[in-house]
């Protein structure tokens, strides 16, 4: 099949719609649902994201997406207790390919709400039991075993939406894109990122454990995937923030660190107690921790609907509480799209535990950037290479 209609494109009035291949046939199949044209475009940069974190750490791997950029990206290292415990993860054994899912999923449940899911590998029943009670649109993967279909297509009553890829698919090397009527054409952004992108160390810094490296490759290889401008703070090999589509640097900065902040005070004891009633709605118990960890949490536990969610009332997080937990968080890495052109970038990701730093580098400021790092005993690495994305 060469074509697929669609219901309507990126809006219900923006018809007809379709995808198709000028040569050949598409890659893709649906098993279940009808995919639309945003679906689409998550699932395919999803699944290229996925394939290339596999393929730089050889471990499977899973995102999230939402709106063309990634919530979370992750490979399938095992979960501590405490994970399996931010995540909602049953305390059985799970496969890599599952623990990449709940990890990518568990990045930012609030901004995954509606998410697409690309997975590098076949589909298994324990990643399969894991998709089903969240709030989904679909998923995509080069295959299903028996019992994940089945599962998966009882989601949503019936409707959710499953698509196969076929692995060996290989796009040609010409992109193109219309706006207004006029026809833009690039080369697809085929760069292998590996390594090599870490060799020119520029801070006095140059201590990269192999943990680091990984998840600075993590780091900038979700950022090839992500809306531009964009920043991603990485740990234990899962986007744990991601800045997306912001017009400043530091605004993206500030963005993902306040994400990645989020993430490990989902990880306070203080969170992990919260005594939420056992009939409340996922949903509503992923925005009610949202809330309870942010600034503005004291202006709400005195609301009657917030008390509704518990079995009693919790106490407050304070701030002071919140920025004592989180002095304590270090060995983050973090990626950026583009140059960091002002040290205020550092600074920012500082407070949120970033100990490495991969970016391009090139900016008329670069000594006031190393030096920024030189101050924190940082790591910083030029890739020389910027990643931008639209």
């Amino acid at each position: 099949m060469h074509e697929l209609e669609l219901k309507y494109g990126c809006n219900p009035n923006q018809k007809p719609a379709r995808i198709f291949m000028d040569e050949g046939n598409l890659p893709v199949e649906v098993l279940n649902g009808k995919p639309g044209f945003i679906n689409f475009l998550d699932a395919l940069n999803g699944y290229q994201l996925a394939s290339e974190l596999k393929a730089a750490t050889g471990l499977p791997a899973a995102t999230s997406f939402k709106h063309v950029s990634p919530a979370g990206a992750a490979i399938g290292l095992p979960l501590n207790d405490i994970e399996k415990q931010i995540f909602f993860v049953p305390n059985v054994p799970l496969s890599p390919l599952a623990c990449a899912y709940a990890r990518a999923r568990g990045a930012d449940r609030v901004c995954s709400y509606g998410d697409w899911v690309a997975l590098s590998d076949i589909c298994n029943e324990e990643t399969a039991l894991l998709v089903a009670p969240e709030v989904s649109d679909g998923i995509i993967a080069p295959d299903y075993t028996d019992a994940a279909l089945k599962i998966l297509k009882e989601k949503r009553r019936g409707g959710y939406s499953v698509v196969k890829i076929d692995p060996a698919y290989v796009p040609r090397n010409a992109e193109l894109k219309d706006v207004y009527g006029i026809t833009f054409e690039q080369g697809r952004n085929n760069l292998k990122i590996d390594e090599s992108f870490l060799s020119n160390i520029v801070t006095k810094n140059k201590e990269l454990p192999e943990n680091a490296k990984r998840d600075l490759l993590i780091s900038l290889i979700t950022l090839k995937y992500t809306q531009s401008n964009s920043v991603c703070y990485v740990k234990n090999g899962g986007a744990i923030g991601v800045g997306a589509g912001q017009q400043s640097r530091i605004h993206c900065t500030r963005l993902a660190g306040n994400k990645a902040d989020n993430w490990n005070l989902r990880q306070h004891s203080m969170t992990l107690e919260l005594p939420f009633r056992s009939d409340i709605s996922r949903p509503a118990r992923d925005n009610a921790i949202d809330i309870y960890i942010s600034d503005d949490s004291d202006d709400v536990l005195r609301d009657g609907a917030w008390q509704e969610l518990f079995t009693v009332q919790p106490n407050e997080l304070s701030r002071n509480e919140r920025k004592d937990f989180l002095k304590s968080i270090t060995d983050i890495a973090l990626g950026s799209d583009a140059f960091f052109p002002f040290g205020d970038n550092i600074e920012r990701a500082k407070r949120s535990g970033v100990k490495y730093v991969a970016q391009p580098g090139g900016s008329i400021r670069d000594d006031n950037v190393i030096e920024t790092c030189d101050k924190y005993n940082m790591l910083m690495a030029f890739t020389g290479m910027r990643l931008f994305h639209h």
